[in-house]
């Protein structure tokens, strides 16, 4: 894998297409080599595209485990299944007193990888008590690599998934370090499950999406949480949706801020691959901690 970073401007269009089909399952890995082939040129092969868009996790270091503003431990929680506990990252302000407001991190369709822990601890030094669940815990949790991560979370059941998540922001709600207000954050497969658990939790205190796919139209009105709505600007796949998602925030009265990220691609808060886009990012992060300080404080 290259260890030079690049950026989305340094792939074609159709590639960064290709790669988003691949990374949601529409096509495999076979038919992404085959197809990104005929745009292979300077040297960067159909396998070299590939290598050069899959994460660099060594990349993911906001916040690093031994930073002095939080204090992370791995935490067991009991999950509603009948599969026993669920394990996920536990991140503490140590800057702050307890009890804290709480942020339920929900991880992309790969289990809890490097990229998704430091935003746990990210959120942990903004004063939150932050926890990332993984949702792969029944079949061992996440297995190191992404292509393992997405064909083992392929095997769980969505409803299994969600009432696991929802098991984490109970935990977090009845923590003894939380003030009971909890929040819910997600990216990509995340992002949508931060729609399902408004819809299923009229005491979650506030939920932001990050590109994820949206409730239906029938379930809009059981929003009770204000939501913050991140979207990238060239993602067609997940941004079809949004009118009628609109259509029906606005006809059920729901509060809502949605912010459109121009000329940057699916998964642009993922600083481990050049999908990353720096300031789109940085200015999506401020959004989100400056939303949770205001409805969860």
């Amino acid at each position: 894998m290259t260890d030079e970073r690049l950026s989305a401007d340094d792939f074609p269009r159709e590639v960064l297409t290709l790669f988003d089909q691949y990374v949601h399952g529409q096509i495999d890995r076979r038919a992404f080599l085959e197809r990104s082939a005929k745009f292979a040129a300077g040297g960067m092969t159909a396998a070299a595209f590939l290598d050069a868009l899959s994460p660099q996790y060594a990349w993911a270091a906001h916040v690093p485990p031994d930073d002095g503003r939080i204090q992370a431990e791995y935490v067991e929680y009991d999950s509603p299944n009948g599969s026993g506990t669920m394990r996920g990252l536990l991140a503490k302000p140590t800057e702050s007193a307890a009890p804290w407001p709480s942020v339920l991190v929900i991880h992309e369709n790969r289990g809890l990888n490097p990229y998704i822990e430091d935003v746990v601890r990210r959120f942990g030094a903004a004063g939150f008590l932050a926890l990332g669940p993984d949702a792969l815990t029944p079949l061992g949790g996440y297995p190191g690599t992404d292509d393992e991560g997405r064909a083992m979370q392929r095997e769980l059941d969505r409803e299994t998934m969600t009432e696991d998540f929802i098991a984490g922001a109970r935990f977090l709600m009845d923590h003894p370090e939380s003030t009971g207000r909890v929040g819910a954050v997600g990216f990509c497969f995340g992002g949508g499950m931060v729609g399902t658990l408004a819809v299923r939790m009229p005491d979650l205190g506030a939920g932001v999406v990050f590109y994820g796919s949206q409730p239906a139209d029938e379930d809009v009105p059981r929003i009770q949480a204000p939501l913050l709505i991140n979207y990238a600007g060239l993602d067609e796949r997940v941004n079809a949706g949004w009118p009628a998602f609109e259509a029906a925030l606005e006809a059920n009265g729901k509060q809502y801020t949605m912010h459109m990220y121009p000329d940057v691609n699916h998964g642009f808060h993922n600083d481990t691959t050049p999908r990353y886009d720096e300031a789109a990012a940085t200015l999506a992060q401020d959004r989100t901690i400056a939303f949770f300080n205001q409805h969860l404080r």
